[in-house]
């Protein structure tokens, strides 16, 4: 199989959404400001995920980001004296930030060898919906929906 380039670099507006979110990936996965090594693993990572699966780098991390992108969240309320965790709508940018800090996190947390290869099947899991940070979103909903009692409390 050619493995084509992956549009991670220079993003311009006219650029699809997935390759906005590949930049924005990249962003994340950055630390101490050394973009381009968090590039390098974020595109040897989806390059690994394209041979692994056959699809498309881009649309493999789109279909990801979307299956661990969480609808609620629980948020702590003080009311006379109690505490509620009260369930809310996220916002779609706090979805993707959500997605993205799990999806880093756990990828981090895996025992395997590389950075790239880590996150590379962080990434499976999630396009398979599984892995941690698929049962990251599933404890965040199960946490909403035990608490749907309080959601009266909302703002």
């Amino acid at each position: 199989m050619a493995v084509k380039e992956i549009m991670l670099d220079n993003v311009t507006k006219d650029a699809t959404q997935e390759e906005k979110l590949a930049a924005k990936f990249v962003n994340c996965v950055m630390k101490d400001g050394k973009k381009n090594a968090a590039r390098k693993v974020v595109k040897n990572a989806l390059l690994i995920a394209e041979e692994k699966i056959g699809e498309p780098a881009l649309d493999i991390l789109k279909k990801a980001i979307d299956n661990i992108r969480p609808a609620v969240e629980v948020k702590s309320r003080r009311i006379g004296g109690s505490t509620y965790q009260v369930p809310t709508d996220i916002k779609p940018s706090r979805q993707t930030a959500l997605a993205f800090r799990w999806l880093i996190n756990f990828s981090r947390n895996r025992s395997e060898k590389g950075y790239a290869n880590k996150l590379a099947s962080e990434v499976l899991d999630a396009y398979n919906q599984r892995g941690g940070a698929m049962k990251k979103k599933e404890d965040t909903h199960k946490m909403a929906e035990a608490n749907k009692a309080f959601a009266h409390f909302r703002w």
